[in-house]
């Protein structure tokens, strides 16, 4: 046995087998690694197989588990609520904690980077700030499809028993994973403020717009065409497009280093994005007779996306050279100094002998 490498190389092998592949970037990679251990993760993901089999028990005592609609389309959030359009108590247990609880643990991700100055660092290296948020979103929305996967057997329980419309039950899944990564995007773009009041209170921005325009476009096309056609999901997608955008922008416009005078800070012009965006929805859905709002909801998801430019030098333009004692500069690029003599310096010429002032003070 050598002593000298205590791991044997299968057991090396097998820890890097069960590690995370690096082709999900070194920032998913580490907030996967913390967030499978945290409480955020661990508590929910035990705490939504109790009720859901909870639900479970309760629909089976139930006549009627899902009230059939012509509305049964990808981000129609009434078929969570109880009313016209219920779906059931699992799904309302599985909304509760894939789309409010889970993403809420995002408030927390930016702002252990912001206090501690980390951030900094991390820019220093390759990493850009899209990296940084990216890596940040990816692996909050990945524990939250990771919790929603794991109640795959409970839907096919449900399908098993019957009664059941499998494109509601389809679209609603869908609805999970979109509805959690908007959640998700807000929950990291509020937690990139230091304070909890303001973290609180641009959480319910956000969601305030995005409900808002949410509900818009789907009420509109919903009235016009009378089911969640093709023209319903258009829209609908949209809106999950444009506050995707915005959650992400908002984070990567905290992280920024440099803000120049004659600029307006990008965070205030995410901000005044979610205010307007309900208006400028409006806007679309009455000039388009209330088919086509989330054109709106597209354009202004691309003014969020280009509303945060770090300023770049063109390609044709090159780096200044380098102004380190001791090293002479390049030779042949604009604006260079010729290269300092080198060798020993000239001698000094010879100066007049100790005794030269008294004799002259003696005369």
């Amino acid at each position: 046995m050598d002593l000298t490498n205590p791991v044997s190389e299968s057991a090396e092998f097998l820890f890097k087998s069960r590690d995370l592949p690096e082709a999900l970037g070194p920032m998913t990679v580490k907030e996967l690694r913390q967030g499978l251990r945290r409480g955020m993760f661990i508590y929910p993901f035990i705490g939504i197989h109790v009720l859901a089999v909870v639900a479970m028990a309760a629909e089976f005592k139930m006549q009627e588990v899902e009230k059939f609609t012509e509305f049964a389309g990808v981000l129609n959030l009434l078929l969570f609520l109880p009313g016209g359009m219920f779906s059931g108590v699992f799904w309302a247990v599985t909304g509760a904690v894939c789309l409010l609880f889970m993403p809420l643990g995002g408030l927390a991700l930016m702002g252990q980077e912001l206090e501690e100055g980390n951030h900094e660092l991390l820019l220093m290296t390759p990493l850009s700030r899209w990296k940084v948020v990216r890596g940040k979103f990816l692996a909050l929305w990945g524990l939250c499809l990771l919790t929603f996967s794991s109640l795959l057997p409970y839907l096919i329980v449900r399908y098993l028993i019957g009664g059941i419309d499998v494109w509601r039950n389809i679209a609603m899944a869908l609805t999970v994973v979109l509805f959690s990564g908007m959640m998700a995007a807000g929950a990291i773009g509020s937690s990139s403020f230091t304070r909890i009041a303001a973290r609180i209170g641009i959480l319910i921005l956000f969601m305030g717009s995005m409900l808002f325009s949410l509900g818009t476009v789907a009420l509109a096309t919903g009235v016009v065409t009378k089911h969640a056609g093709v023209i319903f999901h258009l829209n609908t997608l949209s809106a999950a497009f444009c506050y995707l955008t915005f959650g992400l922008a908002l984070a990567r416009s905290r992280i920024r280093l440099v803000v120049h005078q004659y600029e307006i800070k990008p965070s205030w012009m995410i901000i005044g994005l979610l205010i307007f965006t309900p208006f400028v929805v409006l806007m679309a859905t009455f000039m388009t007779f209330f088919h086509a709002g989330g054109v709106g909801l597209i354009g202004m998801g691309l003014l969020g996306w280009f509303a945060d430019r770090s300023p770049k030098a063109p390609k044709w333009v090159q780096a200044p050279a380098a102004n380190i004692p001791g090293m002479a500069p390049p030779t042949g690029v604009p604006g260079s100094q010729p290269p300092a003599p080198t060798g020993d310096p000239p001698p000094l010429p010879p100066g007049p002998g100790p005794g030269a002032g008294e004799e002259k003070e003696g005369e």
